[in-house]
């Protein structure tokens, strides 16, 4: 327990007194350390939460003088101020100019006897501050006894259910997309909205970071889960303290132990649903009934869906980067990112062949999905190409089509998606760049000129190429919804437009279109217009 000043008061070889009726709510302040200082301004020697003790040898007589050296100590940060009394000392009580100086000020002022030496009242404290440190740690090494004891049952629910138990934070871990799997008792069922950026973050930042905030009062952290690779995500909401905060590191290691062996058993699905994505491909002319059916099998029930192509660590693009380094092969880099995948896109229909230079990763999503997001979490900076909509029978069609855009995702250095229509591309290419832009700086000059003018234009072009979805903005940008909103907003009142209207709506897609499309006389190429919706 933290040592309180009523508990050095408390102490009868001490003897402390205190000078005047202290309120109780200053008597429970925590003391932290004892000093002991002469000077007659030490506040700027302190740390916060000392006892500072004196014998008053420079201690100033005038009121006025008084009020200043007790501020000094106080805004220092010190608990309480002690005054050593006795013979062949400055003081045998306290002056009254102190003591009413220390009253106006809110700072508790004891006296130390004469016959008791600081040293015993530094000794004390230390004591208590040390038998503190030992409480905590027994509580620590029981609780981590406790979370290793429950692990070793398996499950996530019994790690979290003893956690809860030991320190009353509530714990919940999510899988990298933010999907519950398991929760402990005081956890949130569904996370709440403060959280939800928070997952995003961390999520974002695979293994390389935690967060925590403080929203409505509630203090949150989420840290990261897995061992080579992100597995999970692990969401603490409470106030932990320091015997709890010296656990967390091991809850950590124990659940990502728990994920990673999650990970292994279910290998041999992920290989039982890659060899029917291969069997559905085999057949070059399927029938809409049997590729529904095979999809449904798998709990894809979209009515439309796209084939999508990643170039997997390694391959053409020439762009090693870590994964091929920590999984010691292409090969291994290309599996884990196929199984980082299917755990994102329903259905898990996703597998791993052997392209013209290296290996490549096929999957089928709905027509629904945000595929974008998806990759930018899980194959970043990768070539990849996303086919068209279409029905389940044209998915090998549209796989194929996916292919073809590698080598334009290679050079853009972002996901090539197909289009429908190439009509606007078309007018894109024909106009003249100059005119084009002078058309674009028409349009977005307002933007240009405010505040955080490249922040609203790129949550302006990002709500346009979702084609108006809030929630898949605001995953794309990693803020919150009504972020992208008030800046949406914003952007209405700057350009007065409106984004409700198609005419208005069009001209600022095609003015955030051209500025990406490169500067004039660059021979830049504008990137493909979004869908239609």
């Amino acid at each position: 327990m933290p040592l309180h000043l009523s508990d050095l008061l408390a102490r009868p070889d001490l003897d402390l007194s205190v000078t005047y009726d202290v309120p109780p709510h200053l008597l429970a302040r925590t003391v932290e350390a004892a000093t002991v200082s002469d000077l007659p301004a030490p506040g700027k020697w302190l740390q916060g939460g000392e006892l500072l003790m004196t014998i008053g040898l420079l201690l100033p007589k005038e009121p006025a003088a008084c009020r200043a050296y007790v501020r000094d100590v106080a805004e220092g940060g010190a608990t309480c101020l002690a005054l050593g009394l006795g013979q062949g000392l400055p003081y045998q009580e306290a002056p009254e100019p102190l003591v009413r100086a220390a009253e106006e000020a809110g700072l508790p002022l004891l006296t130390v006897p004469d016959g008791v030496p600081f040293i015993a009242v530094t000794k004390a404290v230390f004591d208590a501050r040390a038998q503190e440190q030992r409480e905590l740690l027994q509580r620590g090494f029981a609780t981590q006894r406790r979370l290793t004891a429950a692990a070793t049952g398996g499950g996530l629910r019994p790690m979290l259910a003893e956690w809860t138990a030991a320190t009353g934070v509530g714990a919940a871990v999510l899988d990298p997309l933010g999907r519950l799997l398991a929760a402990g008792e005081r956890a949130h069922r569904t996370p709440p909205a403060q959280a939800q950026e928070l997952l995003a973050r961390v999520a974002a930042h695979g293994l390389r970071g935690s967060a925590a905030s403080t929203a409505a009062g509630q203090q949150l952290e989420v840290q990261p889960l897995g061992a080579r690779r992100l597995r999970g995500l692990l969401l603490l909401t409470g106030r932990l303290d320091d015997a709890a905060r010296s656990v967390v590191p091991g809850l950590v290691s124990l659940l990502s132990l728990e994920l990673e062996r999650r990970h292994l058993r279910d290998e041999p699905e992920r290989r039982r649903r890659s060899a029917l994505l291969s069997e559905l491909l085999a057949d070059e002319d399927p029938s809409a009934d049997r590729a529904r059916d095979v999809l449904q099998s798998v709990g894809l029930t979209a009515e439309r869906v796209r084939g999508v192509v990643v170039e997997a660590p390694g391959g053409a693009g020439g762009r090693t980067g870590p994964d091929v380094s920590q999984e010691g092969s292409a090969e291994g880099a290309a599996q884990e990112m196929a199984a980082d995948l299917a755990l994102a896109l329903p259905g898990g229909l996703v597998r791993v062949v052997d392209g013209a230079a290296g290996p490549v990763i096929e999957a089928v999503a709905g027509e629904d999905l945000d595929v974008r997001e998806v990759l930018a979490r899980f194959a970043p900076h990768r070539p990849a190409g996303i086919g068209p909509a279409a029905g389940p029978e044209a998915v090998r069609v549209s796989l194929h089509q996916a292919a073809g855009l590698l080598a334009l995702s290679r050079a853009s250095g972002e996901p090539a998606q197909a289009r429908q229509s190439q009509a606007s591309r078309l007018l894109l290419d024909l106009g003249d760049r100059r005119t084009l832009h002078g058309y674009a700086d028409t349009v977005l000059g307002p933007l240009d000129l405010a505040d955080h003018g490249e922040e609203l234009t790129a949550t302006l072009a990002a709500w346009l190429e979702t084609g108006g979805a809030w929630d898949a903005t605001s995953r794309r940008l990693g803020v919150h919804r009504h972020t992208v909103r008030n800046r949406l907003d914003k952007v209405m009142d700057l350009t007065g437009r409106r984004l409700d209207d198609p005419d208005d709506r069009f001209d600022l897609w095609l003015a955030t279109r051209i500025r990406r499309g490169g500067a004039p006389g660059t021979g830049g190429r504008p990137a493909p217009p979004p869908p239609g919706r």
